[in-house]
């Protein structure tokens, strides 16, 4: 399961001052037992039995203006504040089976059955009711290439439940979960933590029968705009295309510069051979798959 932290024994809090904290502390949020050290401040705001209802209440007294304007989630996710820039402060809700939102909505809505993994650190603490289920997993993302099918390398580690007043860290790219509904309906409050680089971190769901990467879930602006800069032949496209094929620090953002180019490029096949040297194995193995796909006589993909 996620790690679990002690949630110490300080008094409430209000958000204000979760606030203030977290503003104050210096911490790198990729340092694990630096980031584990907000736990209990966590902890302290899940002691406050009125805040979130009063939150509620003047959101709704606005028609939502603060969610609709800063909150980038769905309706299961109410923003406690902004980002800033380090970390996501957030409530999520979570329907029992039998509730009516779920019963409308369907259990994907709130991501229940999904097997995925985090690109980010977050510690979550269960503020009311019984509190989700989940299935928990571990891997090592140093063995894996991250190509959807390759196996995963998931190690089942339990069922666990988020017990009011229990604080989990969720570790980057290690803790994996499958979320399932919990008896009655129940919140949880986050803190997520966040850094420049977690946009080009990998994101994975996961086929857990066959122990393998289902999906690539991360996608950045940038990717689609490479692609439609070299579809739509726009001056200066091809050649920032190749650029980031050969040289951008991100392998997915390399692939994705190189399907544009075998698409769209005026030499795929170069593109293609240049791309089966790259020192990644993921882009290389990329590479020489679709030159095995590559008919000479049509000079095209098939």
């Amino acid at each position: 399961m996620a790690r679990l932290i002690d949630p110490g024994s300080g008094d409430a809090i209000d958000l204000d001052d979760l606030v203030d904290l977290l503003a104050a502390e210096p911490i790198d949020v990729r340092d694990e037992d630096a980031f584990a050290s907000l736990g209990s401040a966590l902890a302290r705001l899940g002691r406050n039995r009125h805040f979130l209802a009063d939150l509620a209440l003047a959101e709704l007294k606005q028609r939502c203006r603060g969610q609709v304007d800063g909150n980038a989630y769905g309706a299961q996710v109410l923003l406690l504040r902004p980002p800033d820039g380090r970390f996501v402060l957030r409530a999520n809700f979570w329907p029992a089976a039998q509730d009516r939102a779920l019963r409308a909505g369907g259990r994907a809505a709130f991501f229940y059955d999904l097997p995925h993994d985090h690109n980010f650190p977050f510690l979550t603490v269960g503020y009311h009711g019984p509190g989700y289920w989940s299935d928990d997993y571990r891997y090592d993302v140093t063995r894996i290439d991250g190509r959807v099918g390759e196996p995963a390398g998931l190690r089942h580690v339990g069922r666990s439940r988020l017990d009011p007043g229990k604080v989990l860290l969720y570790r980057m790219r290690d803790d994996v979960h499958v979320q399932l509904p919990p008896d009655a309906f129940s919140v949880s409050l986050n803190i997520l933590g966040y850094d420049a680089a977690q946009p080009w971190l990998d994101q994975y769901r996961f086929d857990i029968r066959g122990n393998t990467i289902a999906q690539v879930l991360t996608s950045t602006p940038a990717e689609a705009l490479v692609t439609l800069a070299v579809g739509a032949d726009l001056p200066g496209g091809i050649d920032l295309a190749e650029q980031f094929a050969t040289h951008h620090p991100c392998e997915r953002m390399r692939i994705t510069a190189l399907d544009a180019l075998v698409r769209s490029g005026p030499d795929p096949l170069a593109a293609l051979y240049r791309a089966t040297a790259d020192p990644s194995r993921g882009v290389a193995d990329h590479a020489r798959r679709m030159v095995e796909q590559f008919d000479p006589d049509r000079t095209q993909l098939s």
